[in-house]
């Protein structure tokens, strides 16, 4: 009877599950219909909204069982070394901005922030440490007073803790 079951279920699909969630209830709350997941706004529900990073600044994804800051942090000892390198004349401020910490499996040195309103290569520096780091700059919607969200990865080799806020001087490079 299982493998009739379970046959059926593979042979309906989509579809056919979504019959079977609803008949036994799941997907619902109590007492009411089934309703989506709400939207995390600080994961991309789009792929698309996930950037393609310059590949100074860009890493491959952490692996799935990844928990801590350093499994997370999939940048190389050498992309770090280049990216806190100090920076080449002829940058242009951009400002100071309140950052946070972005989504942690997004891999890289990126910092999303509404001081751009295109992606370029860039630079963050922590007042705090002196530290800065190369990034990718990408554009987040929102008035320029607005906060940023930064990786991780940039968040760490500047010398930031990753639960707090950071004020930073952001930087556009060349």
């Amino acid at each position: 009877m299982k493998r009739i079951l379970i046959l059926t279920i593979l042979v309906l699909g989509v579809t056919g599950c979504a019959a079977v969630t609803e008949r036994f209830g799941l997907g619902r709350k109590a007492g009411g219909t089934a309703q989506a997941a709400p939207d995390d706004p600080f994961v991309a529900s789009d792929p698309a909204e996930v950037p393609e990073l310059d590949l100074a600044t860009a890493a491959p994804p952490p692996p799935p069982a990844a928990r801590s800051a350093e499994a997370l942090d999939t940048t190389t000892p050498e992309q770090r070394a280049a990216a806190a390198a100090p920076a080449a004349e002829g940058g242009r401020s951009l400002g100071k901005t309140v950052a946070s910490l972005g989504d942690a499996t997004q891999p890289g040195l990126w910092l999303k922030t509404p001081l751009v309103s295109a992606e370029a290569k860039g630079r963050v520096t922590n007042p705090a440490t002196g530290k800065s780091s190369a990034v990718t700059l990408i554009p987040r919607g929102g008035e320029a007073t607005g906060g940023s969200q930064m990786s991780l990865s940039a968040l760490r080799l500047i010398g930031a803790s990753l639960t707090d806020l950071t004020e930073v001087e952001v930087a556009l490079e060349g």
